[in-house]
């Protein structure tokens, strides 16, 4: 048996159980903290209470590149004033976990003084991974994870335990929206879906690569059975492979062995220069195939799937606010 490998839902699971651990034990020394300067009220007050003045905090990975920055924030604008709709979300705000600002130590602060009672953290994450398991647990405070640490250390990520009370919704492989958009993407570049095979380029993720391989997996079947694609393949392009351009140019190879044409897709969430140009854009130039393999360097976003996902995410964590008071947690997604 291998102990290591659990489930996309078992993570998603843990995860979620890591910060109700937390918030319930914030929750048991409530009545011994004050309300803040800002006029924020005890935590065990914020969890029960519909009342309760709540923001979301979207959170995606952090890129230097500028254009990535750009169709993050475009998404924020774009889906904030619906999310301010919501019965008790008196604001939104967008974090970087790295590279730039703002972090999420930065907004969760600014929650803070402003007196928010809870926040709805929503990460744009593909799937699990040491970032989404590990790293913002740890930047929140609800869990410490000795590696996670050591990183934030050497890359001055700040650590920060807001007065808030945190919910972290779900990861974007529990919504449909890969099921829509990867083949909305490939059928907008194909001849002759028999006679092609598509290439599915992708970050991945060193210590849960079983889990990226099983997604995938599920992912390519999706894909194919939609477009009637003749064959379909995945690689990764990121910290896994030392954003080596070699896997991308094998798994466009393997396609092209048997099939006419290699349509390949970034499965990234936003576009970054430093992948969809200089990794994938360029392993394909190198491989001087001509038009036999078809490229576009986007992204997942724009989809308005994502924005409806993100709506449908904090409306579901602003509802199971209650179980948080539960001693066992039994309501809890």
């Amino acid at each position: 048996m291998n102990v290591r490998r659990i489930t996309r839902e078992a993570c998603g699971l843990a995860l979620v159980l890591v910060v109700a651990t937390v918030c319930l034990l914030k929750n048991t020394r409530a009545e011994e903290r004050p309300a803040d300067a800002a006029g924020g009220t005890a935590i065990a007050a914020a969890s029960g209470d519909r009342s309760a003045k709540v923001g979301v905090l979207l959170v995606s990975h952090g890129s230097r590149s500028a254009a990535w920055r750009k169709m993050l924030l475009d998404f924020h604008d774009e889906v904030a004033p619906q999310l301010m709709k919501l019965p008790g979300v008196r604001g939104v705000k967008s974090a970087f976990m790295e590279y730039t600002e703002p972090s999420i130590a930065t907004q969760l602060k600014a929650f803070d003084q402003a007196g928010y009672d809870e926040v709805v953290l929503v990460p744009l994450l593909l799937t699990v991974s040491s970032h989404s398991f590990d790293d913002i647990p740890t930047i929140i405070g609800a869990k410490e994870d000795a590696h996670s640490l050591a990183s934030m250390k050497a890359e001055k990520i700040e650590q920060y335990s807001p007065k808030a009370h945190v919910t972290i919704t779900p990861l974007l492989d529990f919504s449909e929206l890969l099921e829509e958009n990867l083949p909305r993407r490939f059928k907008a570049l194909s001849r002759d879906a028999a006679r092609e095979g598509v290439v599915l380029v992708a970050y991945g993720d060193e210590a849960y690569n079983e889990e990226w391989e099983d997604f995938f997996t599920k992912v390519e079947e999706i894909v194919c059975r939609q477009t009637g694609a003749a064959a379909a393949t995945h690689c990764w392009c990121g910290h896994i492979v030392h954003y080596s351009r070699e896997p991308t140019k094998r798994a466009i190879r393997q396609i092209l062995k048997q099939h006419e044409r290699s349509i390949v897709i970034p499965v990234l969430v936003a576009r970054d220069e430093a992948f969809q140009d200089l990794l994938i854009g360029k392993a394909i130039e190198e491989l001087a195939v001509g038009d036999r393999v078809a490229y576009v360097p986007d992204a997942i976003l724009p989809d308005p799937k994502l924005t409806a996902w993100v709506i449908e995410a904090t409306r579901t964590a602003m509802a199971s606010r209650p179980a948080l008071d539960s001693p066992a947690g039994e309501a809890l997604p």
